[in-house]
């Protein structure tokens, strides 16, 4: 995420400022740039995680040198959901996803917290480099696997098993380069993201693949955590993304950005064991009110989509759909080149494979420091 004289900057002789377009002619670009970045996929909200764009919520940046950021995001997923409204667990059990299964899974809730290291460099106004390194705290509950029919019993306090999740998670590198044009406000990402976090699953003769962090109390104490709620993926995933922003009038600037992910190697291959995390697509619109120097307010629109995971250990049924937020927040410069930012996003449309569990709303706060 990389920041430097940040895109909003007030100044007379700011190239942005003196090129400026007509609103009209920006929203036509900023639609035509929409379609292009979203891919024909479906969010898995098992493991969903912050869609916010932090890179815009400070800036994209123009400048040399290094920068730091901290940012740390808060997702309480404790509705359950199907398509695009709540469900109750007698419909997990009585109308489930799989047919064939005979009952379901009916989940209780998922408490995730992802603090993300982002330390970028940029060689010059056109590349910039930087490594994100997230730590992933998550505890997770569930009445676990029922058969039809469903009973009030099912979800009785003595069914529910807990697991809890604490590590580093999948790192990513990722490269940028803003050179198209004079301006400097058209960019492209392009990276990899690792299989550096724990991962693993529980096949169906029971034995544990990978290394799997296992529930700890309740019925299912010792059996390993659903492979998509493990820390890592175990997957090497290509990424490539772009973003284009631009003032609109003397106080706003808007932007839009998009980013795809798609797994292209699995550690978890073997046979009756394996699982390929679903293909990633995000979108970001947004909108940024300038007339003040130290601090920004903003606006984003977030959009998620998300294929289904593959392979005998992945929950096919459930872990694919559409999510989107509307995210209010501000940005602020506390001192000198220091920036923090706050955020809350409130979801404003799903559309969700099966069943899964959703959050209410999401926060998320953020440093940002130019050394």
């Amino acid at each position: 995420m990389d920041r430097g004289p940040w895109f909003g900057a007030k100044s007379p002789l700011h190239p942005l400022r003196i090129h400026a377009v007509k609103a009209t002619t920006l929203a036509a670009a900023l639609g035509g740039i929409a379609l292009a970045a979203l891919p024909p996929a479906a969010s898995a909200c098992a493991t969903c995680g912050c869609s916010l764009s932090t890179d815009a919520a400070t800036g994209y940046s123009t400048e040399s040198g290094w920068r730091i950021n901290l940012d740390d995001t808060f997702i309480d997923q404790g509705q359950l959901r199907h398509g695009g409204g709540t469900a109750t667990a007698q419909q997990v059990v009585d109308q489930p996803a799989d047919p064939a299964a005979g009952g379901g899974e009916i989940e209780k809730d998922t408490i995730n917290r992802y603090v993300n290291l982002n330390v970028a460099y940029r060689l010059d106004a056109s590349w910039g480099f930087s490594l994100l390194l997230p730590y992933i705290l998550r505890g997770h509950t569930t009445y676990g696997n029922q058969q039809q029919p469903y009973v009030p019993a099912q979800t009785a306090p003595d069914q529910v098993s807990g697991a809890r999740v604490s590590g580093i998670g999948d790192v990513k590198l990722l490269a940028s380069f803003q050179g198209f044009l004079p301006t400097r406000n058209l960019g492209l990402q392009f990276g990899v993201k690792l299989p550096t976090g724990r991962y693993g699953g529980e096949a169906a003769d029971g034995s544990l693949v990978g290394h799997p962090a296992t529930f700890r109390r309740g019925p299912a104490a010792g059996q390993a955590l659903d492979t998509s709620l493990q820390a890592g993926s175990g997957s090497t995933d290509l990424i490539v993304g772009g973003y284009y922003y631009q003032p609109v009038s003397q106080d706003f600037d808007a932007f839009v950005n998009g980013q795809f992910q798609a797994a292209v190697a699995q550690r978890l291959d073997t046979p009756g064991a394996d699982y390929r995390p679903g293909n990633l697509a995000s979108l970001s619109f947004g909108l940024r009110y300038e007339a003040h120097a130290n601090w920004v307010p903003q606006l984003q629109l977030n959009l998620q989509r998300k294929s289904a995971d593959q392979g005998a250990l992945a929950d096919r049924p459930d872990t694919a759909g559409t999510v989107a937020y509307l995210s209010p927040g501000i940005s602020a410069t506390l001192a000198g080149r220091i920036q923090a930012y706050a955020f809350v996003q409130l979801p404003v449309y799903s559309r969700l494979a099966g069943y899964q569990l959703f959050p209410r709303w999401t926060g998320t706060v953020g440093l940002s420091v130019a050394l």
